[in-house]
């Protein structure tokens, strides 16, 4: 815990601490995220940082305001709203960004569980216990997120103690992939069960690449439809209003640096400005992350 968190704890705990059923989910969504931090020092440090926020903002909203001559009593009760209002956005913030980490990670273990469910299948494949499979598997980190789930479930057995049916149990609550979370439920059921965890592992594996390629092939319909409103609205749009805006200044009589300015801008800041939208659009889409 940091210093400043440490203040706002000491000075805020006892406030927040009554009302802490009031973010039930939150401290679910601090849990799955895997932020190491409670419930009350996270609250405490929202609240912290929102009261320190007002306290900046209402003198300057109030400057601001009084200069544009509204009148003493509008300028003031303007500065106030707009500080609570801009404070509201940014708790509003703290406590919705545990869900952006959620769905980050959600997403990153989706894109490589495929992979690393085959390599799951073939150890599992040389009939090993199950606390072994895991334990093999976690050692590898070129799964991401999947790797540090396996090491937590290896963690849960060997520092505290737990058997696989309880450490898997906890891996089902705190994982943010509903895809992982079915496999290590149904992971779980079969060894319960005493089914052939082989068999389950090499045909979930297979499900998992049959739909990888199924996504693969819903991109490459999406991002051939990206390319052509990128090549006809950006590229074509651009040269065709370089043009018409010179073919233009001819008839109208508007002065040349004004339509070097104008297609200055629009060549060098806005086309490159929109071709780093769309790379990131593209690269968000991309099923394999890259």
């Amino acid at each position: 815990m940091s210093s400043y968190e440490r203040i706002a704890m000491r000075y805020l705990d006892k406030y927040i601490e009554p009302h802490l059923e009031i973010f039930s989910d939150l401290k679910k969504d601090l849990k799955k995220s895997g932020m190491k931090k409670t419930l009350e020092e996270y609250i405490s440090t929202a609240i912290l940082t929102c009261i320190i926020l007002f306290m900046v903002e209402l003198p300057v909203f109030s400057l601001i305001f009084s200069l544009l001559n509204l009148g003493a009593l509008f300028s003031f009760f303007m500065s106030i709203t707009t500080s609570v209002l801009i404070c509201a956005f940014f708790f509003l913030m703290f406590i919705n960004y545990p869900k952006f980490l959620i769905r980050d990670k959600a997403r990153e273990i989706d894109r490589t569980l495929p992979f690393a469910g085959i390599y799951l299948a073939t150890i599992a494949s040389s009939r090993l216990p199950p606390h072994k499979i895991f334990e093999i598997f976690s050692k590898f980190k070129e799964y991401g997120e999947i790797s540090y789930e396996a090491r937590r479930i290896v963690a849960d057995m060997k520092m505290f103690g737990l058997n696989i049916y309880d450490s898997l149990e906890k891996a089902v609550e705190r994982t943010p992939s509903k895809e992982l979370r079915d496999l290590f439920w149904t992971i779980l059921s079969t060894i319960k069960a005493g089914g052939d965890l082989t068999s389950y592992l090499h045909e979930k594996s297979i499900s998992f690449l049959t739909d990888y390629r199924r996504r693969l092939d819903e991109f490459s319909r999406t991002l051939s439809i990206y390319l052509e409103i990128y090549l006809t609205a950006l590229i074509l749009g651009t040269i065709f209003f370089i043009i018409l805006t010179s073919v233009m200044s001819g008839f109208t009589g508007m002065a040349a640096e004004n339509i070097v300015f104008v297609q200055f801008f629009l060549i060098f800041f806005f086309v490159p400005l929109i071709s780093v939208a769309f790379i990131i659009l593209i690269k968000s889409a991309t099923p394999g992350g890259e």
